[in-house]
């Protein structure tokens, strides 16, 4: 089982120096990898589903794991997750394929398609078509990252004659890992990408999920060059050997725990314990 840290620029750890101490201690411990979380606005006064309060702060992924990166040497570098709709594509592909380069290859692009309309609103972006423009803008970037002269035409994002270099690291792009819980996600991430990644999800949910990854790849065809999907889960509070190993019979190869705390001590003192109590045992 590999382990992940969420969170590496929100709350706490939006004050940088908390956010480089904490990843420096979760790669000591033995964490494969650290994650973002995004909301690029948040519905004031909080409404549901919003997820967090208004004043809740989140440093911009990129940026925030550009800083992580200059601070830590092998510890992989996750977006958990970017809401892809609300980006443009050939932006983002430079942001995240700059990510990759100063970290020498450690990017991990996580995303998903969003559900807080009041976000996207603010925004000015399009709440309906989420899922199809999402992954024109995958294939998108994928182009940008991966062809010697980029090309790419669809309904939402069309280019040719363009160059955006340099391209990332890792060859042909970063692993992609595609979150979310319903059945469209499901497909999408069988269809599009290296892994998929649930979000706040005990045993018994990751189990429901599973079974519909499963029935997704019935109803999908998964090109061959993405290899196995891996299977990555932000499990619910109370997380220990036991509930660990029941992930891992499930299917899950990496648990990416949300330890919502209000110190820096604090969470390096979860880092601590899940070093001694989990890393390793599984």
């Amino acid at each position: 089982m590999k382990f992940g840290l969420f969170g590496i620029n929100m709350n706490t750890c939006s004050n940088p120096d908390v956010a480089a101490r904490v990843a420096q201690a979760a790669e000591a411990a033995g964490f494969e990898s650290v994650w973002t979380g995004e909301h690029v606005v948040l519905p004031d006064p909080q409404v549901p589903p919003s997820p967090l309060p208004p004043h809740a702060s989140l440093l911009d992924p990129a940026i925030a794991l550009a800083f992580v990166a200059a601070h830590t040497k092998k510890v992989r570098l996750g977006t958990g997750i970017i809401i892809l709709p609300q980006r443009n594509p050939l932006v983002l592909a430079k942001e995240l394929a700059s990510v990759d380069v100063v970290s020498g290859g450690r990017l991990i692009f996580g995303l998903g398609i969003g559900y807080l309309k009041p976000e996207f609103d603010a925004l000015g972006i399009p709440f309906d078509q989420k899922g199809p423009r999402s992954m024109e803008y995958l294939e998108a970037m994928k182009a940008v990252w991966s062809q010697e002269n980029p090309t790419y035409q669809g309904q939402f994002v069309s280019f040719s004659g363009i160059q955006a270099k340099p391209q990332p690291v890792q060859k042909p792009y970063p692993p992609v890992v595609i979150g979310g819980h319903t059945a469209e996600a499901f497909r999408r991430a069988v269809q599009h990408a290296n892994g998929w990644y649930g979000f706040a999800l005990a045993v018994d949910a990751t189990a429901k999920c599973l079974a519909g990854l499963k029935k997704a790849a019935q109803e999908v065809n998964r090109p061959s060059n993405l290899g196995a999907l891996e299977i990555s889960v932000t499990p619910g509070p109370g997380l220990d050997l036991d509930i660990t190993k029941r992930y891992a019979d499930l299917g899950v190869q990496r648990l990416i725990p949300f330890r919502r705390a209000k110190t820096e001590q604090e969470l390096l003192d979860f880092v601590s314990q899940t070093r001694d109590s989990l890393i390793g045992k599984v």
